[in-house]
């Protein structure tokens, strides 16, 4: 169950979110414990002992000894557990632990036969060396990125993936046409991912936010109907808030919630709160009875896709995004949020005013001076 914690938004959590928002990771992090074994386990007794260890560490949320139990089963197993390595891929990313990221991909690629696997070995060994380069702010790792991409993209040339994150990876190295290209490879050829279609236009007109702490992409249909994505609120400021109903510290949360929705209501501001409840009726009725007249979206309980966007462990977790979509920061009972929200408000009102106002339709020659 998640529990109330506080988390000061910055350094390799910073990072990890970023890197979520390049969309698929084409690794699992968080599967649930199965005594089941699937193709790629452990076969070894040895290897399967740890292996069950490893799930039980992760059951119990200490992620750093989860990822080296999994490492210590594939070396037991001979080297041949591909469940083992992209377990301990997913998190060692998770937990910004890039160069053992970039270890494990390494380790992954002798165990890669086909095209597809060769190609995922070389893709998820460029999303570690991106972590490192933004983490460590050094263009080597952004360039050694780009190579790994590449040689993803020569394996499959249908990883579309590749070419987002090969954008990604050009717009840290400034250069800025070449990423356009790849972004725009990327819509050309992907038919499976419409929020990161949207991200990858925005980055296309303004190459600059391929280099910020981007909020991850998503989209919903909130409560009342309305279908929102997060690139579909640009110019606004945004504030999401993970919460549930059965968290003691949200439901002491809720009347100042309630208060920056009703102060801000009229700006270029929206609230969105993100339910992690699995109860849909239970949900329903604490909304309405509690007078929750801001948009609310149930995310389908702990485990829900935004939730794992934005790496929630923990709740209440309240994000806060500009107008450009760039986290500002994490904050959980913080006092003077308002006082935050009120110059970002402020911002994005400035920036609109910026912006070239509507060419007006000349005078025809008949019209009167």
């Amino acid at each position: 169950m998640l529990r109330a914690s506080a988390f000061v938004f910055k350094g390799r959590f910073a990072v990890v979110l970023m890197l979520l928002a390049l969309g698929p990771c084409l690794c699992a992090t968080d599967a649930p414990k199965s005594n089941v074994p699937k193709p790629g386990d452990p076969t070894d007794p040895k290897a399967r002992k740890t292996y069950d260890d490893a799930e039980e560490w992760q059951q119990h949320r200490d992620y750093g000894q989860a990822m080296d139990e999994f490492r210590k089963a594939n070396r037991q197993d001979g080297g041949h557990c591909a469940e083992c390595l992209h377990r301990a891929y997913g998190l060692a990313m998770k937990i910004g632990a890039f160069k053992d990221a970039e270890e494990i991909a390494r380790e992954m690629l002798p165990q890669a036969v086909t095209g597809a696997e060769k190609a995922s070995a070389h893709y998820l060994m460029a999303r570690a060396l991106l972590g490192k380069g933004i983490s460590i702010k050094k263009d080597k790792f952004f360039s050694e990125s780009c190579d790994e991409l590449r040689s993803a993209l020569t394996a499959e040339p249908a990883l579309a993936e590749a070419h987002y994150a090969l954008g990604v990876s050009l717009a840290y190295l400034h250069q800025d046409d070449a990423a356009r290209q790849e972004f725009a490879a990327f819509l050309g050829q992907d038919r499976r991912n419409p929020d990161e279609h949207e991200r990858a236009k925005r980055y296309m007109e303004r190459i600059e936010l391929a280099r910020a702490t981007m909020a991850p992409p998503f989209s919903l249909t909130a409560l009342d109907g309305q279908r929102v994505s997060m690139d579909g609120l640009a110019g606004k400021v945004v504030l999401i808030d993970f919460w549930a109903t059965w968290c003691g510290p949200c439901r002491e949360a809720l009347p100042h919630m309630r208060q920056i929705a009703k102060k801000f209501d009229g700006q270029p501001f929206v609230v969105l709160s993100i339910s992690l409840d699995s109860d849909d009726g239970k949900w329903r009725e604490f909304v309405a009875k509690n007078g929750m007249t801001w948009m609310q979206y149930r995310n389908g309980g702990s485990g829900g896709d935004i939730a794992k966007q934005f790496g929630v462990n923990a709740i209440p977790a309240t994000f806060t995004m500009d107008a450009d979509g760039v986290l500002e920061d994490q904050h959980v009972g913080d006092a003077d949020i308002e006082r935050k929200i009120k110059k970002l408000i402020a911002r994005a009102v400035e920036m609109a005013s910026r912006k070239p106002a509507p060419v007006a339709a000349e005078k025809s020659a008949g019209d009167a001076e």
